[in-house]
């Protein structure tokens, strides 16, 4: 059994009494007359840290995610514990390669070689004997792909976006001055609460074990406008990864440097004092990478929702990931470059990558990733940062070849994600439903977690002395889970 180098569709695969399951859904394994798995509660311990369970671990104690651009073979009289996986593609080689023998080009040479790459695997990509769209977002990745395809395409594309009508969450007007631009064929919904609302009793059946970016409701309706037209969607997924395009890769070099001037100790007995005075989120925010010893630690703190989950987990420990394991690292000095690679091992393969394709085929339509294409990625490794991050803006390279086919001041504005109202929805439409799934009563008799963390930030949250959404989303996607099992 292998699976795609980036993980762009997923594998499961373990031993229950001595029979070897696999599939492509958990819920194909949990039917199985010998299936017998318990909640893997350091996995549950991951979900809450980062809102996604990280290859290899799953939600079911000895079932595995297969991990990206690997294989695994299984030889007749095989038994639990006699195979282990092995890579065929390995991303950090791709990266210690590319870092080590990096492109010669002028600026213009590296435009026009990244863009004749990408304009390969889009036309590869488009090759379908069925309806086929893109999912255009109007940021850069998106357009992207949506302006490649229209430059090979005799007819207008079929392009979908979605909009909120909450203010501060419309980005769909975007999308729809780069589709008039280039000519597409242009769909958009805008849906109200009650529509996104709608989506939630559904979560679970969509994704088989418990996920908790909430941009899984977008992408959900989306990706059913989008069947509606088509069978197949073209997706600006992994820019961000390979181009430098999070914010975070812009502003966590400054922000460390300026932690690490003060003295551990210091940090630590800032932490101490302030930890549960109430103080603004973006401050309570800090403090949390405060006590951090090195830069990885730091980047680690930054991208956890819970700190130390382990401690809500009952019988949860803590277990190597992408994130905190050196021995997962590739060989790199630039700060930048690792919180891209590591970003690119776990967060776009298990969070973005099972987002997209869960939603999409939850509504049977395909989706496909021209910028994952390992020609597009081989290449990205090989530019240098500055040819990545430039005057304190990512994704440089990308931009210019998207400039080629769409003006700048239409590209040119604040990078926003794929967001929803979730904290005003906990507070109002969603109180009550929430409040049965954290009651304190239902939480001890489960007996998966320490009821007292939850019940104070459940609190805190609806009275709104703090933000606590993404957290608590974690929590809620894990109990809406186990009460459909």
């Amino acid at each position: 059994m292998a699976r795609d180098r980036l993980g762009e569709k997923p594998l499961y695969w373990g031993w229950c009494n001595q029979t070897l399951l696999f599939g492509s859904e958990l819920k194909a394994l949990e039917v199985h007359p010998v299936f017998n798995a318990e909640v893997d509660r350091s996995a549950l311990a991951l979900l809450l840290q980062y809102n996604a369970i990280p290859a290899p671990y799953s939600i079911h104690q000895g079932i595995q995610k297969l991990p990206a651009g690997h294989m695994v073979q299984i030889r007749q009289g095989d038994r639990s514990g006699e195979t282990m996986p092995r890579a065929y593609w390995a991303l950090n080689d791709v990266i210690e390669s590319g870092l080590a023998n990096p492109f010669v080009g002028t600026d213009g040479e590296v435009v026009t070689a990244l863009q004749q790459r990408i304009s390969q695997s889009v036309a590869g990509q488009m090759l379908a004997d069925v309806p086929l769209g893109a999912f255009l977002s109007g940021g850069v990745d998106s357009s992207t792909v949506v302006a490649l395809m229209q430059q090979q395409s005799s007819e207008p594309v079929r392009t979908f976006a979605i909009g909120f009508n909450e203010p501060g969450y419309d980005e769909a007007q975007y999308a729809k001055e780069v589709a008039e631009y280039l000519g597409t064929e242009h769909t958009e919904l805008y849906v109200g609460t009650e529509d996104a609302l709608s989506v939630i009793p559904d979560l679970p059946r969509i994704y088989c074990e418990p996920f908790a970016d909430s941009s899984q409701i977008p992408t959900f309706l989306v990706s059913k406008m989008a069947k509606q037209q088509v069978t197949v969607a073209l997706s600006g997924d992994g820019g961000d990864e390979l181009f430098g395009g999070y914010n975070p890769y812009q502003f966590a070099p400054k922000v460390w440097r300026l932690v690490r001037r003060l003295p551990l100790k210091i940090r630590k007995l800032a932490v101490a004092v302030l930890a549960d005075k109430p103080v603004p989120d973006k401050l309570h925010k800090l403090l949390r990478v405060l006590p951090c010893a090195d830069r990885e630690a730091f980047y680690n703190a930054l991208m956890s929702h819970w700190q130390h989950p382990e401690q809500t987990v009952i019988g949860a420990g803590i277990v190597p990931t992408a994130m905190n394991s050196p021995s997962r690292w590739p060989k790199t000095d630039s700060f930048e470059h690792w919180m891209m690679a590591v970003d690119a091992k776990q967060y776009m393969s298990d969070d973005i990558l099972v987002k997209v394709d869960r939603a999409a085929m939850a509504n049977s339509l395909e989706t496909r990733v021209p910028l994952l294409d390992h020609r597009v990625v081989e290449f990205a490794w090989g530019l240098p940062l500055h040819q990545k991050i430039r005057n304190g803006t990512g994704k440089w390279a990308l931009r210019q070849v998207l400039y080629r086919h769409v003006p700048r001041e239409m590209i040119e504005r604040p990078k926003k994600g794929f967001s929803i109202p979730l904290a005003n929805w906990l507070r109002g439409p969603l109180r009550d439903w929430a409040e049965a799934q954290l009651e304190e009563t239902r939480l001890t008799r489960e007996g998966y977690f320490y009821a007292a963390p939850i019940r104070k930030m459940w609190k805190e949250h609806v009275d709104g002395k703090r933000d606590n959404a993404s957290k608590l989303w974690s929590i809620l996607m894990f109990q809406a889970w186990l009460e459909r099992r």
